[in-house]
């Protein structure tokens, strides 16, 4: 039996998903509506803390159209069991009530909810729900110790800590290095922002105990298990479609508050629930990420050799963490040596409370340990008096030394630091920008180049997320169907699939469509998240055509007269090798399958129908990438513009290349924004500053320069040897931009330890070089 060679894996196959989304087609959960929906809107806390004395709903429930108004009293107590499947009922998780109780922890922290008949109404009732508020003195900077508690049963806002060895044991090696290196570094607060806000609909059949949601979300099937923990239904009585979804990353990787209240309160009205998520809401509640900072050295031999290395790492976790932020928060403390050969490292990792929205999981929620590390090498350089490019040659891993444990315990493993560095800087052509940069500094103009390598954990192969199923149907007529968890939500899954179904199967890609995120007729899977879908749907796909394939083989070469191993299979046709007019169509065996059985082989059951699940490869696949940026800074106004954007990563073979560079531009975007625009920021008083897009700074075309891709292809260990890349963009783009940025202003003895770098705050980091000068 033969497969022809791959005619769609690899290829620049157009979007499947596109001629809906570009026309306006597509169906987001805005677009369903439902027989005698309700609609819900929340009162929100306009207090970053303060006790609730009592809440009035007597003047909203009189307005025309209200049907109800529930409060923590009338919702909270419909919790049966409350935990997330990828940490597990047994972990020590914070806090997280639907409705606040008692006391509002942050300023849009929801204490009431308004059900009415259209969305109009319910926003002008909530405004009639009077809330008496005793105001409290708020936690606003995570950093500055407080006798307030933002939870009572949390001493000193801490709401978890991990560490690796003590940072004494390597107190020898730091004392006796000829350069050490230390530095405090900051990164603001952001946010996801996606395109489409949060919002779900539910729909509870009281006879039958049954819930249908509709939900925005990147993980249908957590939140048909989330919902059947939450309001103590079995699992088969809850079902969750997911359509279309205008962006998560990460924001919508587990159920929040509002979700729990829109499934709490659906089983209270008659009919369906539905609840959108408004601009301002969604930057005021729906998570922050980011917002920490580390105090991180580094120890180097004479030659720039790093000797050692630690991190000392703190991160907001707002009021109501989701998920829990201990465990996102040692991942920075495990990868902090990143790609690099360092012989000895450790961390401390602490997630401290605030009286600000939720710490939510954001693109790469790790990325600290980036920032952290690659400004800090850059500023090791200057110190030692090499350029920044020479220390990370000299430091990092090459393909060869694989596989290797880093310091903290981290096993890489097929991956090619130093390979796709060399690659990007060959792009930039290094030599000559350092002398554009140092003839245009003879000009008074401010050239910089910075660059970030880092080591990205993807397609992990242990728990929730370790295993993925699929089903493909074969119909009658011969075309096919495929059913994933899935979910179209901006990653293109729907085109991977049908790219690796068709070259599993030999089949054109014009006879293959996939049904997703329907958790009726879908398979379990664990959802978007982690750089996760593309290699274990690969997975999935090659485990259940695998089977399928092989009855397909049996069939042709039964009703063909020939052996298996003569059998082709391409075309959507089954083909005797050498003989031409030996055909059978695929829809000529699948009527024998169904409707012909009497002529099958013997062994060979009906119909071409399959499932398989596959386990991803323990503990994780690793992918890795280098970015460079370029830019130039106008000292007077402090204005950054862009010049060049260059990434080389390693991804292993691309499904489609089209989808990876997409992936890619995503998260680069995010991460300049990250670097130079966004700022999630709040007053002294706990209120959000950047509620709009007016404040809240996103970046444009108009910033972001065309990026430039090289791509270096090792395979991992997994189906197909793919590895993930949905989250590296945003990881690399904040520090290469800063780094760039330094080194532009280096020449006037800036230093810069903090983001954003808005205009504001570089003029004011010259001005202090100035005055120190």
């Amino acid at each position: 039996m033969a497969i022809s060679a791959a005619r769609y894996a690899g290829a620049r196959v157009p979007r499947v998903e596109d001629p809906r989304l570009l026309t306006g087609h597509g169906t987001f959960v805005d677009d369903v509506t439902r027989p005698g929906m309700l609609h819900a809107h929340f009162v929100r806390s306009p207090i970053a803390r303060a006790r609730i004395l009592s809440i009035d709903a007597t003047e909203a429930l009189a307005l025309d159209g209200v049907y109800a108004v529930f409060t923590a009293e009338d919702l909270n107590p419909g919790v049966h069991e409350h935990w997330y499947s990828l940490m597990g009922p047994d972990v020590p998780d914070t806090p997280r009530p639907p409705l606040a109780q008692d006391e509002a922890r942050f300023v849009g922290d929801p204490v009431a909810m308004v059900v009415a008949v259209d969305r109009y109404v319910a926003e002008d009732a909530a405004e009639l729900v009077h809330v008496d508020y005793e105001p409290l003195a708020p936690v606003v900077d995570y950093k500055e110790p407080s006798d307030e508690l933002v939870h009572s049963g949390y001493p000193g806002n801490l709401a978890g800590e991990l560490s690796g060895r003590p940072m004494a044991d390597l107190d020898e090696i730091f004392a006796n290095a000829p350069h050490v290196v230390e530095e405090t570094i900051y990164q603001q607060a952001y946010a996801a922002a996606p395109m489409e806000t949060r919002g779900l609909i539910a729909e509870y059949s009281a006879p039958t105990r049954e819930m249908t949601i509709w939900a925005s979300t990147q993980v249908p099937h957590e939140m048909r298990l989330f919902c059947s923990r939450t309001l103590g239904l079995p699992e088969h009585h809850v079902r969750v479609v997911m359509r279309d979804t205008g962006g998560g990353f990460g924001q919508k990787a587990v159920p929040q508050r509002e979700d729990m209240c829109v499934m709490l309160a659906a089983t209270k009205v008659p009919t369906a629930l539905k609840w959108i998520e408004d601009r301002q809401e969604n930057l005021m509640s729906a998570g922050q990420g980011r917002h920490e900072h580390g105090t991180a050295r580094m120890a180097f031999d004479d030659e720039g050799r790093i000797l050692a290395a630690t991190i000392d790492h703190s991160q907001d976790a707002g009021a109501y963490p989701v998920p829990w932020p201990v465990q996102t928060a040692m991942v920075v403390g495990l990868l902090f040596p990143g790609p690099y050969r360092v012989p000895d490292a450790t961390f401390t990792c602490r997630s401290v409370f605030s009286n600000t929205t939720a710490r939510a999981a954001y693109r790469g929620p790790w990325q600290f340990e980036s920032l952290a590390r690659e400004v800090l090498l850059d500023i090791a350089a200057r110190q030692i008096g090499v350029d920044p490019i020479e220390v990370r040659r000299l430091n990092l891993l090459r393909a060869d030394e694989m596989p290797i444990a880093n310091p903290c315990g981290m096993p890489y493993s097929d991956v090619t630091p130093w390979e796709t560095f060399e690659h990007a800087i060959e792009l930039l052509d290094y030599d000559d920008f350092r002398n554009q940069q140092a003839a245009a500094l003879r000009e008074g103009r401010y050239l910089g180049v910075g660059t970030c390598s880092y080591i990205e954990p993807t397609t992990s192969g242990m728990g929730f997320l370790g295993t993925e199923g699929a089903t493909i149907r074969i119909e009658p007529s011969g075309t096919v169907n495929v059913y994933v968890a899935g979910g179209s939500s901006g990653n293109s899954l729907e085109t991977t699939v049908v790219q690796l179904t068709a070259d599993a199967l030999g089949v054109d890609i014009a006879d293959v469509s996939t049904i997703q995120g329907d958790t009726a007729v879908t398979p379990f899977g664990a959802g978007t998240g982690g750089s996760r879908s593309g290699s274990m749907i690969a997975g999935a796909v090659a485990q259940t055509a695998s089977g399928l394939r092989e009855r397909i083989v049996a069939i042709a070469a039964h009703q063909l007269e020939a052996s298996v191993e003569d059998i082709e299979l391409s075309g959507s046709a089954a083909r005797v090798r050498g003989v031409p007019d030996a055909v059978l169509t695929l829809g000529q065996i699948a009527s024998i399958a169904y409707f012909e059985t009497h002529r099958l082989p013997p062994g060979v059951p009906p119909g071409l129908e399959a499932s398989g699940r596959y386990s991803g490869r323990a503990p994780m696949i690793w992918a890795n990438a280098t970015h460079v940026c370029t830019c130039e800074v106008d000292v007077v106004t402090g204005a950054v513009t862009l010049l060049r954007y260059i990434v080389s990563e390693d991804c292993g073979p691309m499904i489609n290349p089209n989808v990876v560079e997409g992936q890619i531009a995503g998260g680069t975007v995010q991460g300049i924004g990250g670097a130079l625009y966004e700022h999630a920021g709040y007053d002294e008083s706990g209120n959000p500053t950047a509620t709009t897009f007016m404040d809240y700074l996103l970046p444009t075309s108009t910033e972001v320069p065309t990026i430039e891709y090289g791509h270096v292809e090792s395979p991992g260990p997994g189906e197909g040897g793919y590895k993930g890349v949905g989250e590296g963009g945003a990881i690399g783009a904040p520090p290469a931009v800063v780094n760039a940025v330094a080194d532009a202003l280096a020449p006037l003895g800036v230093r810069i330890t903090g983001t954003p770098l808005s205009p504001s705050a570089l003029v004011a980091l010259i001005e202090e070089a100035e005055a120190r000068a």
